[in-house]
């Protein structure tokens, strides 16, 4: 099997539009955890989010898109960050139309970004609105399929919290076993009464800005954007740039409750575990952990307890949530992201917002930006609802 090379990523946040103003964000330890501005909700002038500072119509601008019809926000994110990562891949419409290129998305909410619009579709109170084939979970992959003619594999993934970590584990395993040459991989969600309204029915919304692995850590805060790495074979990038290797994926699910992980860390454990075993590298290499870090009691408690069992003395580690928010089922390919751009620059970015933080097993996350770090091994880690657990092993491509 070959190796499984990183040539392009494109992201859109709410610390950025593009990659170099995500990093440049990281860098700065600058939140985008703030006021929502585009979001209509009863709970946008009473909780934080993570939103994307851009309008759907300026983003249709930016992509061309202003006579199009049926682009939910959904839609419009996913195809943002899309783009920025095949130019970044230097990839051309032949390339993208090669049925040896595969694209695979997630997302857990899909066009149900439009609740209201959907609920009056739904119940004939509308007379059928331009959005009627945009509801669905793949609708924003379909978009992207036609847009760029795509005809190789392509596929759209729903598994909570871990959907577009999963996306990224299938296209590596693809190309790793000669079933694609390259692979566009990623997710991507947009804030939407749906999901806020069910998050807050589980009473883990924070009403201030999250704190991951705070000692007085009271929930999470929703985020949205969208995020897509280029996964190509050691053939396909040849004498491009590279920026990180895909070294080792693992996926478990310990289906210990519908929304809570199981206390032992079962999946967790394994999934890292497999992870670091396809590397082919021992626990002790990994030089820093992107905890999947939602900022409530029992995630942020169990990963801790998974990382020990596992690694004995915790490397350095941190929750990038505490910028984005959770964003869901992008939250895998973001982190991703941050994790290769970690090991790209040899830099640690902080958690943030902590005071106090949590000295379980005599570790604490890292709170202050370090650069000058090398990092030769990332671990990425990406917890969903029911059990759902996926880690992936990213490293330096010399």
């Amino acid at each position: 099997m070959g190796r499984v090379l990183v040539t392009g990523m494109g992201i859109i946040s709410a610390i950025g539009e593009n990659l170099s103003q995500n990093h440049e964000s990281l860098r700065a330890g600058r939140t985008g955890i703030g006021d929502a501005t585009y979001f209509e909700s009863q709970y946008a002038s009473k909780l934080p989010f993570g939103e994307c500072r851009i309008s759907n119509d300026k983003l249709k601008a930016l992509l061309g898109l202003e006579d199009s019809l049926g682009y939910t926000r959904t839609c419009l994110l996913a195809s943002k960050a899309f783009e920025e990562a095949i130019q970044d891949a230097g990839l051309t419409r032949e390339q993208l139309s090669d049925a040896n290129t595969a694209f695979i998305s997630a997302s857990t909410v899909g066009g149900m970004c439009l609740t209201d619009q959907l609920y009056d579709d739904a119940n004939m109170k509308s007379s059928g609105s331009e959005y009627l084939d945009a509801y669905g979970c793949s609708a924003h992959t379909l978009r992207l399929v036609d847009r760029y003619q795509i005809s190789g594999f392509t596929d759209t993934i729903n598994t909570a919290c871990s959907s577009s970590a999963n996306a990224i584990m299938l296209g590596a395993r693809l190309i790793k076993t000669g079933r694609a040459k390259r692979v566009i991989v990623g997710g991507v969600d947009s804030l939407a009464k749906y999901t806020v309204n069910g998050f807050n029915a589980l009473k883990i919304l924070s009403e201030s800005a999250c704190k991951p692995f705070d000692e007085n850590r009271d929930g999470l805060n929703l985020g949205e954007g969208a995020a897509y790495l280029v996964l190509e074979s050691e053939e396909c990038a040849a004498g491009k740039k590279v920026y990180a290797e895909m070294l080792g994926y693992g996926n478990a699910n310990d289906a210990y409750h519908p929304s809570a992980m199981s206390d032992e860390a079962i999946g967790a454990i394994r999934c890292m575990k497999e992870a670091i075993t396809m590397a082919g590298i021992g626990s002790e290499e990994i030089d820093y952990v992107n905890a999947h870090g939602t900022g409530t009691n029992n995630n942020d408690d169990v990963e801790l307890f998974g990382l020990h069992e596992l690694f004995g003395e915790i490397p350095p580690f941190n929750s990038t949530k505490s910028f984005t928010g959770h964003t869901l089922g992008a939250a895998g390919a973001v982190e991703a992201i941050y994790s290769i751009l970690s090991i790209l620059h040899s830099e640690l970015y902080p958690s943030l917002n902590i005071t106090n933080p949590v000295r379980t097993f005599d570790t604490a996350p890292l709170m202050e930006f370090e650069a000058n770090r090398p990092i030769r091994y990332a671990l990425s880690n990406s917890f969903g609802f029911g059990g759902n657990c996926t880690s992936l092993v990213f490293g330096r491509s010399n």
